[in-house]
């Protein structure tokens, strides 16, 4: 499989809170019996007391590595329209948008068969303004959370959604986030092979223009005990669940003959 043709399946994750903005993805690439490739689906930019950025990506691995590359030459070469120049979320994740879609436009060949669609998600903050994310789809639209869903995903998002709908809301604190994040990236990795570690971690405070970065190995003591911790209190909370109150059939509802 060339590099232009390689999708990934991953599982990226961004949260916004009232207090800021939580960021984690896995690094898998390909998964199988005789291949497991890894790369970091997580980039940052920011320049201090400014403005602060965090960009996720899935999909073709071709594609979102040319992507990133573009937006790095952009920043370089002091291009007129850049990550530090833009002068809203909503700008970048435009900007972000209109690369995603010429790269893809660029290297597509209707005879290869080969999907080169990539997303994105792009969060963080430029002075002034309130942190945000924002979810960049191939087309190169976006959109953006809402009061009543405090996060956004890309790639592989099924399974990890239940604890974010279930504990996120706009007054959860950072750290609370953090761990929904990373118990949210835990369930999809146990249902899903093609997810999985090194685990990167970002939490970014509001107004403070830098982040906090953890990176997690497949053999990460707190990743175990993190692991362990959840299975318990799931069990836990399982086993004290309420009987199930069986109802005695009416005689027009027996299914006896």
């Amino acid at each position: 499989m060339s590099y232009w043709a390689s999708n990934n399946m991953t599982y990226c994750l961004a949260i916004n809170v009232n207090n800021g903005l939580v960021f984690c993805s896995d690094s898998r690439t390909n998964a199988g019996v005789d291949r497991v490739s890894t790369y970091s689906k997580m980039y940052r930019f920011g320049v201090e007391n400014e403005r602060q950025f965090v960009v996720l990506s899935a999909g073709n691995l071709g594609t979102t590595q040319a992507v990133v590359s573009r937006l790095k030459r952009d920043i370089k070469d002091e291009a007129e329209t850049s990550l530090l120049t833009v002068e809203s979320m909503s700008d970048a994740a435009e900007y972000l948008g209109e690369i995603n879609r010429a790269q893809q436009e660029k290297h597509a060949d209707n005879t290869s068969g080969a999907n080169f669609e990539a997303s994105f998600i792009i969060g963080g903050q430029i002075l002034g303004e309130k942190p945000r994310v924002m979810m960049v789809y191939p087309a190169g639209n976006h959109i953006t959370t809402s009061k009543d869903t405090r996060y956004l995903q890309i790639g592989e998002s099924k399974y990890g959604k239940p604890i974010l709908d279930r504990i996120l809301t706009a007054k959860t604190d950072l750290h609370t986030s953090a761990l929904c994040a990373l118990v949210s990236m835990d369930s999809t990795m146990r249902s899903n092979l093609t997810v999985g570690p090194p685990i990167e971690l970002v939490l970014y405070e509001k107004d403070a223009f830098s982040v906090q970065h953890s990176r997690f190995d497949e053999d990460d003591e707190y990743l175990r005990e993190l692991k362990k911790a959840w299975d318990a209190r799931l069990v836990e909370a399982f086993v004290q669940l309420p009987a199930i109150d069986w109802r005695p059939e009416s005689p027009d509802e027996s299914s006896e003959v």
